[in-house]
């Protein structure tokens, strides 16, 4: 069993997303911080890897106005200030959980 799947995706707070793993574990990610660390290629270069998006520049209390499952892999999320391009692979998300 991989600890990247999710049991439970949880997207009614907009300012938050939440996971429950298939182990157990639960993650709460702000969605301030999804969009500081969104992997797409607007905000990081394919390349080099080097971040162009500056993190700080994300408003605290930005909110997301849709989250969309991408397929058995990810999700996808629009944010308030109009940035849609990020695809969030579940091992991703684990990855870059907060809390850890």
């Amino acid at each position: 069993m991989s600890s990247a799947q999710p049991r439970v995706i949880v997207k009614s707070d907009p300012s938050r997303l939440s996971i429950e793993w298939l182990d157990g574990h639960t993650t709460v990610y702000p969605t301030a911080r999804l969009r500081a660390i969104c992997p797409c290629a607007r905000c990081v270069n394919e390349h080099t890897g080097q971040r162009m998006h500056d993190p700080r520049s994300v408003p605290a209390d930005l909110t997301h106005t849709s989250v969309r499952l991408v397929g058995n892999y990810a999700v996808s999320l629009t944010f308030a200030d109009g940035h849609d391009t990020g695809i969030y692979s579940y091992q991703f998300l684990r990855d870059n959980d907060p809390g850890s």
